[in-house]
């Protein structure tokens, strides 16, 4: 529905720690360093805390950058959205074999060398980074399927997370930005165009996913055949489209 006002209520995280749960405050987060992984594909799945400015660690191919938000009132493009500043998730992963996840280069080695820092969409150097690490089972193929089911582990982790997040009080966010999508009459329509990938395995996108930039319920611009798609600003600020290269 267009003509929506979205709200997006920011939380800084000045503190990240390692617990036995998951708990969430207005300007602290405890995560686990474990997960119990359903899928019978993967042999190890390692959870990291790195602090702000240690980058000089050995990981696997980077397969996403991934912010931490949530819906808390209405859908994708409307209503009320929390998100997590100063902490992100990045996801890696490989098969036993040494095969890197990746469709066109792969990003395995030191961490600082191939993370581009203090870009839209990537963390800050003062932010803290969730490393989640997923390591399939020798034999199992790299294809799509099993791309997606790394991405699907990943989002059920983060989905803890965001569940509290759900939870703050608005009024504790330290930043709240009102973006209402007005019409015009008798001004020109303007519309952005954006070409996306879809192609598969490491090299898709997903359309409206449950959460903002989430993976769950998501579409994929595959699945559609790379059909046009018209979305709001609002949706596009909120997390509609989620990348996946």
């Amino acid at each position: 529905m267009r003509g929506d006002t979205l709200k997006i209520k920011v939380f800084q995280m000045n503190d990240v720690t390692v617990g036995p749960h998951v708990h969430l405050e207005a300007d602290h987060l405890q995560i686990k360093d474990h997960f119990d992984s359903q899928c019978a594909e993967i042999a190890r799945l390692t959870i990291r805390l790195l602090p702000p400015h240690q980058h000089a660690v050995e990981t696997n191919t980077i397969m996403d950058v991934i912010p931490i938000s949530t819906k808390v009132l209405g859908a994708l493009g409307s209503g009320i959205t929390h998100t997590l500043t100063g902490v992100s998730v990045v996801l890696t992963g490989a098969i036993e074999n040494g095969e890197q996840m990746h469709e066109f280069g792969s990003s395995d080695g030191v961490l600082r060398d191939h993370l581009m820092l203090n870009r839209p969409g990537t963390p800050a150097e003062e932010d803290y980074i969730i490393l989640i690490d997923l390591l399939a089972k020798e034999g199992t193929p790299f294809n799509r399927e099993t791309c997606l089911k790394l991405f699907a582990i990943a989002d059920e982790y983060i989905q803890e997370i965001r569940e509290q997040l759900k939870l703050l009080n608005g009024n504790q966010a330290l930043e709240t930005h009102v973006f209402e999508e007005k019409e015009n009459p008798g001004k020109p329509k303007v519309a952005l165009v954006k070409q996306v990938a879809g192609q598969g395995a490491m090299y898709d996108m997903l359309l409206f996913p449950n959460e903002p930039s989430g993976f769950k319920g998501g579409v994929s611009i595959i699945d559609i055949n790379n059909m046009p798609v018209f979305l709001s600003a609002n949706e596009y600020r909120d997390g509609a489209i989620r990348s996946m290269v």
